[in-house]
């Protein structure tokens, strides 16, 4: 990779992040998790990692910092003589190298060095200028550490910096391709590398930017589904939500009327006084998991700008400050409030799904069979989304819940905000299948009723593309496969709803 240093203004490059510690985002993140952008560290930002090198080796030379000069944890007390100050550090990465469990895939590690890149560049670690550079060329060239799944509880992900910050010494495998030139990582280096949550910061941020626009591709589907059942568009009308004027909710409204091209005022239905709740709630029930996402989002900026090393070099005043920055509560709160919105966006999808195996609403057959007696149509549907949302019930428990009692006691309390971000992502897969079990239904509940939105409308579009990849078979069959590929059509129901709000 070119050593060449760039300002933040050069960021409107396609194909290129500034990382300069102060403008990253969500989806800066996952281009570089992706490999689809090239990671360039910023001059300025440059500048404040030299300054903060210089000054942390200096105020260790002079004084008592933790983790520079003394142990960690509850070794806190015990000096580090100046002999043996130079092996100090890569002592600290071996002892704690010991993440555990499965080896996580690339993406999630590639996450976790952009961002670990971007906060060093925030200037408040005090780390050697040439690590920045060493973890932008792994993310150019495809090399990622060997980083195993357990080993953080919210308050630093330690064990997994660990064994980036050896593998940066040459001491632990990368995988993809061959990693950066060895560093010369010492008691300057080692603890400011690893006092970060930036594991748990990238695992959070994969998991916001895919389930983020899994609700909106949600809506698209709840689109089709009103139509399949000749829904009233009355819940999503424009003085309803004047009346009550909760953003996320108002927002989801305007989507509705966008998407299925109602008026803001529709005129009410002749048959049915109103529809289940399935239909009716939408607003109320995707409008919070709206604001749940924007508010992680929110907490995801400030920490992957920050300087939240313990301690914090400051050169202003050449000061190192021991603090508790590090402590995760915002990021495992705000995880366990998104999961808890989103599982109740999925529960709503079956609430549809139900709803249209009813032919009180569709006036078809029941569970949309064919006309062989007794046929059974999309009834499993019913259960396989049950099961789902079971798992996704289960991912939606607090993590925020747990406690912990760790180093004899010194460190008395954990966020557990790392298991609240490994919830999420896990949530991402049964979320997809529970919405994709109602597509299924919904596409063919609108083929036997011979519905057709006009193509000028997003929901018309949407119809036109799942009627191009799902099986129109109505005859009783396995429906695996049809729920596998409406699962993976979701990502282009997002691209459908995003035009809509443009």
């Amino acid at each position: 990779m070119s050593s060449r240093m760039v300002d933040a203004s050069e960021s409107v490059q396609s194909g290129l992040v500034v990382l300069d510690g102060t403008g990253l985002d969500v989806e800066d993140v996952v281009r570089l998790a992706d490999g689809a952008a090239r990671p360039v560290p910023g001059t300025e930002a440059m500048k404040r990692v030299e300054e903060s090198w210089d000054a942390a080796r200096r105020i260790a030379a002079t004084g008592r910092v933790y983790g520079r000069s003394t142990g960690v944890g509850a070794n806190r007390t015990e000096d580090v003589p100046t002999e043996a100050a130079a092996g100090h550090g890569l002592r600290l990465l071996r002892s704690h190298a010991g993440a555990i469990g499965e080896e996580l895939p690339a993406r999630q590690v590639r996450a976790m060095l952009a961002i670990r890149a971007n906060q060093l560049l925030a200037g408040g670690a005090g780390l050697r200028p040439s690590v920045i550079t060493a973890l932008c060329e792994a993310l150019e060239s495809g090399a990622y550490p060997a980083v195993n799944e357990f080993g953080s509880v919210g308050t630093g992900d330690i064990a997994a910096l660990a064994q980036a910050g050896l593998a940066l010494a040459g001491e632990h495998p990368w995988r993809g391709t061959r990693g950066p030139e060895p560093q010369p990582l010492d008691n300057n280096d080692a603890l400011a590398f690893i006092s970060s949550n930036a594991l748990t910061l990238g695992q959070a941020a994969l998991a916001l930017h895919e389930l983020r626009g899994l609700i909106g591709a949600t809506q698209v589907v709840a689109a089709l589904s009103l139509l399949a059942v000749d829904g009233s568009h009355e819940a999503y009308a424009a003085p309803v939500h004047a009346a009550r004027p909760h953003r996320g909710s108002a927002e989801v409204a305007r989507r509705m009327r966008e998407l299925t091209g109602a008026a803001d005022r529709p005129t009410p239905p002749l048959g049915r006084i109103q529809d289940p709740y399935g239909f009716r709630c939408l607003p109320q029930i995707h409008g919070p998991a709206h604001d749940a996402a924007d508010a992680l989002q929110q907490v995801i900026a400030v920490e992957i700008n920050a300087a939240a090393e313990n301690p914090l070099i400051s050169p202003e005043d050449m000061a190192a400050y021991h603090h508790g920055g590090f402590y995760q509560a915002q990021l495992a709160l705000a995880l366990d409030h998104f999961r808890l919105a989103v599982t109740q966006v999925a529960r709503l999808s079956t609430s549809r799904l139900s709803t249209l195996n009813e032919p009180a609403h569709t006036r078809l057959r029941p569970f949309l069979a064919d006309h062989q007696p007794a046929s059974s149509g999309v009834m499993i549907l019913e259960y396989a989304a049950a099961a789902a949302l079971g798992d996704l019930r289960a991912f939606s428990a607090p993590a925020s819940l747990g406690h912990a009692v760790l180093s004899r006691g010194v460190e008395e309390q954990a966020s557990f905000a790392s298991l609240a971000a490994r919830q999420t992502l896990r949530a991402c897969g049964a979320y997809r299948l529970v919405v994709g079990c109602e597509l299924v239904a919904a596409v063919r509940a609108l083929r036997q009723r011979g519905l057709r939105p006009g193509p000028e409308l997003p929901v018309g579009r949407a119809l036109e593309l799942a009627e191009s990849v799902l099986d129109g078979d109505l005859a009783d069959r396995p429906l695996t496969h049809d729920v596998t590929a409406a699962a993976h059509l979701l990502d282009r129901f997002t691209d459908i709803w995003r035009g809509s709000t443009s």
